[in-house]
């Protein structure tokens, strides 16, 4: 049994989410760092740990702002399945200098801790048994907490997330139609239908309402070209896809072998121009 399920056995879930805390670095499963790793400072910023309370309890985020004014446009950053760790917790600082408030909730932490965790094969069955619903949920409170706690402005929300947190991005700009605009990074379009993820994005591609730009790569092993053209199809003009046809999975992610610097800075260009273009 991996370490981490043998520490939640051991512990009540409710004094686990009370002490969790964010990772402060990378996640261990995807050593080595890349050598191009992009690091934002907190110059001009308010940027740390919060905890976000979400139904009788709270669970610990990142957030980071501008330090001053008020009334900021929110961003909602979905972690890949490593978890908040310092790669996330530096583009939640990329969008507060820009001039949003940026928040990155640990979306796992009643599974487990797995930005501890060595090795993906050990992350896989926990980041499998959360439920849809309740990440939903935990972003909704996540933006409750940025207007009432942080100085956002809840009619500018946006939303941004990579891998895992890209098949998110889809799905809860189906939830919820205040999002202004989102931007998902590689996220899966297609899977099986269970209790804990009754839909996927494919499934709710023909209603969406909220304008969604997909960032693929044409080499991506784990996500087939055809899912990602079915996407397409399905898509009405508000949202589009952008293919990188030499690109891997994870093309952003800096810290990593798979990042690529050209495809992530164009990445990055579109998102800033999509979220502009969409009153953001």
């Amino acid at each position: 049994m991996p370490e981490i399920t043998r520490r939640i056995h051991r512990v009540s879930r409710r004094e686990f989410i009370a002490t969790a805390t964010l990772a402060t670095g990378f996640a261990l499963a995807v050593q080595p760092i890349s050598a191009k790793v992009i690091k934002t400072n907190t110059k001009g910023l308010i940027a740390g740990a919060v905890k976000i309370p979400v139904a009788d309890e709270e669970i610990p985020a990142y957030r980071a702002q501008p330090s001053k004014g008020a009334n900021f446009p929110i961003i909602l950053v979905i972690q890949e399945i490593f978890g908040v760790h310092e790669h996330i917790q530096d583009v939640t600082r990329r969008f507060a200098k820009l001039g949003y408030l940026a928040i990155a909730p640990e979306l796992f932490v009643r599974q487990g801790d797995v930005s501890k965790l060595t090795s993906i094969e050990e992350i896989r069955p926990i980041v499998a048994t959360v439920p849809d619903a309740q990440v939903l949920s935990d972003l909704d409170a996540t933006v409750n907490w940025a207007v009432k706690s942080s100085k956002g402005n809840a009619s500018k929300l946006g939303i941004t997330g990579f891998c895992w947190g890209g098949r998110i991005t889809w799905l809860y700009a189906a939830h919820n139609p205040r999002v202004k605009a989102g931007v998902a990074w590689y996220g899966r379009l297609v899977g099986d239908k269970t209790e804990i993820t009754p839909q996927h994005p494919l499934d709710i591609a023909s209603t969406l309402t909220v304008p969604v730009l997909g960032l693929y790569g044409g080499k991506d092993t784990g996500i087939p070209l055809n899912t990602v053209e079915q996407m397409r199809a399905k898509l009405n003009n508000k949202s589009k896809i952008i293919v990188y046809p030499d690109a891997p999975h994870a093309f952003f992610a800096d810290y990593r072998p798979s990042y690529r610097e050209k495809e992530a800075k164009n990445g990055w260009r579109q998102l800033q121009k999509w979220f502009k273009q969409n009153g953001l």
